[in-house]
């Protein structure tokens, strides 16, 4: 067919009939061959059916399935937070919860109804979770593996295809404007119900928004094909699958078996993929556990089978019914569930030297620090822990070490970390090392935990930048705002005062009556610049003790906000130099 043909045919054909006899000049018109015509049974066919399916991984962070899509607005409660999601930005919302606090298990619950929208763009209401769940294990369970929904590459809108009766002679010209569309017409298409052409060029996007161009439909299929093989891991296919698991050990988040769950007994084992059909586990205490793993495609996708001598819960062929941003859920009937999250920085094989060895690399911030339930880590902010080759472990408060000793110990439960400061007996426990990677130790004793994270700070310039502007000169509070309502300004409670914060780390806070009062400071990342102040129980500056998120920074001014759960500003602190 002749590309004039072709650009003609976007007009409904009377009209184009119409159109052609009123110009004097004569077009030369094609008809489509028989090899244009896409057939039932043809490969092509099957694509461009499969890159119209509704694509529902966007919205995996709600619903967990990439063979639904929620049709928004809809409701959800994260960690007792309702959120209302009215478009794709606010799923960032509900990420934030989730990354507040690294080690929490992410949940969210839908308020129901709802209504999904299905990889055929049907829409269905939805009335509870357990009808979501069965919906869910249904569609997964009814994909074909050879046309599942191509999710990497799309149609750009619209297109146009020419309608033509058996002698192969155009009667109709249809134009699709989306997927759903395209998903009608393809599946008319399936059932021999039109026989059809696609009018090129036509222009294919791909996820990364480069654009394509096919002239014909042996370039139409290449490229989709080519876009196919290259989709990222959430394709699930065996070969990526297999490789994407082995290159890095996974962390085990949530664990259901037989509709139990046994979430605390099994989060934070590592689960290590190895070749030749070898995996091991490694527990909480240290245990290393080795069992046999191997992957095999089927109707319902790609079956992750593991088996265990000794660890029967995990023994079992489950499905990987869903990827998302390094998480896999492992799903089995029976009220089975698996998720683990990819860590390439943990250590799987931990040995007391190793320990040490990362305890004495840097320093170490107290990032959270629960004891028998009660929040202690707010006492800890700004002041670091510095373990040394000598057993010998140094805290420093305002601006000055408290030397103590710690000990790497070996018991039957795994290996311990003790540590022993004067005055700090919230610290002085035989703390079980349950995680253990370059940057992230996770401790629990009994009722308590700790989270120490490393803090480098003289391997980042942001730091090393952030450090020599607020220890260069004097500050003072140019505004303060709580958020609340005052007949007076907060800020004049600081008026007079004047902040010094020392490189050691000690702050200096000299009232109007020379008076002095002392604190401690630091400065580090935790996805985000961060700006930690410890005051003494002295009014005003001790409303000021707090991890502050640094939203800007110049020589002569510091902007720090205090975010509340969703990300909305809840209290602002301006420091400027002083003259």
């Amino acid at each position: 067919m002749k590309t004039k043909m072709r650009t003609l045919l976007l007009i409904p054909f009377f009209a184009l009939l119409l159109f052609s006899s009123c110009q004097e000049e004569k077009i030369e018109i094609t008809e489509p061959t028989q090899e244009e015509a896409l057939v039932p049974q043809a490969q092509l066919t099957s694509l461009i059916s499969a890159t119209s399916k509704m694509d529902g991984s966007k919205d995996n962070i709600i619903d967990g399935a990439t063979c639904i899509s929620v049709k928004l607005p809809v409701i959800v409660k994260v960690r007792g937070i309702e959120i209302r999601i009215d478009s794709e930005a606010d799923y960032e919302k509900i990420k934030h919860l989730y990354d507040e606090l690294e080690d929490d298990i992410d949940r969210l619950d839908i308020i129901f109804p709802i209504t999904i929208t299905t990889s055929e763009h049907e829409e269905i209401t939805i009335e509870s979770g357990e009808q979501l769940s069965e919906f869910i294990a249904e569609c997964k369970d009814d994909e074909e593996v050879e046309e599942r929904e191509i999710r990497c590459i799309d149609f750009k809108f619209p297109i146009a295809f020419s309608v033509y009766n058996r002698d192969f002679s155009v009667i109709n010209v249809v134009n699709i404007e989306n997927k759903k569309q395209l998903y009608l017409f393809m599946k008319r298409v399936k059932n021999a119900e039109v026989l059809a052409s696609l009018n090129f060029p036509v222009t294919m996007v791909l996820k990364n928004g480069t654009t394509l161009t096919a002239e014909n439909n042996e370039q139409l299929r290449r490229i989709i094909e080519t876009a196919k093989d290259s989709c990222d891991i959430e394709d699930f296919s065996k070969e990526r699958l297999e490789n994407y698991l082995k290159k890095c050990p996974w962390i085990v988040y949530e664990f259901k078996r037989n509709n139990q769950d046994n979430t605390a007994q099994f989060e934070q084992y590592a689960i290590n993929f190895k070749e030749d059909g070898v995996v091991v586990m490694r527990s909480r205490n240290g245990d290393m556990l080795t069992g046999t793993w191997g992957l095999r495609s089927t109707r319902r996708g790609v079956l992750l089978k593991m088996a265990f001598e000794n660890l029967a819960d995990f023994t079992l062929e489950w499905l990987l019914y869903d990827f998302e941003d390094g998480k896999f859920k492992i799903y089995e009937e029976g009220g089975n569930r698996i998720i683990i999250k990819r860590n390439c920085d943990i250590v799987i094989d931990i040995t007391k030297e190793r320990i040490e060895n990362y305890l004495q690399e840097c320093y170490w911030r107290i990032a959270r620090l629960s004891i028998n339930g009660t929040d202690k880590e707010k006492e800890y902010i700004g002041t670091p822990l510095k373990f040394l080759p000598n057993n010998e472990v140094k805290l420093r408060i305002n601006g000055e070490f408290v030397t103590g000793t710690y000990e790497i110990g070996v018991r039957n439960i795994g290996f311990i970390l003790q540590i022993t400061l004067d005055g700090r007996p919230d610290l002085k426990l035989e703390w079980l090392i349950t995680f253990l990677e370059s940057g992230l130790i996770k401790l629990e004793n009994a009722n308590s935990k700790m989270v120490l994270e490393r803090h480098c700070f003289d391997s980042d310039d942001d730091l090393k930048y952030i450090d020599a502007v607020i220890a260069a000169g004097t500050w003072e509070v140019a505004k303060y705002d709580d958020g609340l309502v005052h007949v007076v300004d907060p800020t004049i409670n600081f008026f007079g005062y004047t902040v010094d914060f020392l490189i050691t780390g000690r702050i200096k806070v000299t009232d109007p009556n020379n008076g002095v009062t002392a604190g401690s400071w630091l400065a580090y990342r935790n996805e985000g610049l961060y700006l930690g102040m410890l005051f003494a129980n002295q009014a005003p500056f001790n409303e000021l003790t707090f991890r502050w998120k640094i939203k800007a920074i110049t020589a002569n001014r510091i902007e720090l906000v205090d975010l509340s759960a969703n990300g909305e500003i809840e209290r602002t602190l301006i420091l400027e130099k002083k003259n």
